[in-house]
């Protein structure tokens, strides 16, 4: 029992930590939150329409544009994180395959940019 307890203590004291961390972070938001914002505060923002406003109401489609250019750069350096973390493994193939990955990724970014989509009126 003694050794099952010395192998488990290190997850469990991070587990307490991470869950007096979090505790202390709910809390302290609740402490200092604004009760009372200001009409700045409500007003449209970001997407450029009011926050409470009809949700059926017409969306402009730059803004899925923008998302989705959004997703598929942050998913090519989700793909670069474990290709630099294994780069010593994987050889004059991976590293060429990589290139080429980014190359296409690279293409459709010039072909969005030539397009204006980036382009914001």
């Amino acid at each position: 029992m003694d050794e099952l307890l010395r192998e488990y203590l290190p997850i469990l004291v991070f587990l307490g930590l991470a869950i007096v961390l979090g505790l202390v972070l709910v809390l302290a938001a609740v402490v200092v939150a604004v009760r009372n914002p200001d009409p700045e505060k409500v007003s449209a923002y970001e997407c450029g329409f009011n926050a409470f406003d009809d949700a059926r109401m017409k969306f402009d489609v730059r803004f899925y544009l923008v998302s989705i250019l959004f997703i598929i750069f942050d998913l090519e350096v989700a793909f670069l994180f474990p290709w630099a973390a294994g780069f010593q493994h994987i050889g004059e193939f991976g590293f060429w395959s990589m290139i080429v990955f980014l190359g296409v990724l690279t293409v459709g970014f010039v072909y969005e940019w030539k397009k204006g989509a980036l382009e914001w009126e």
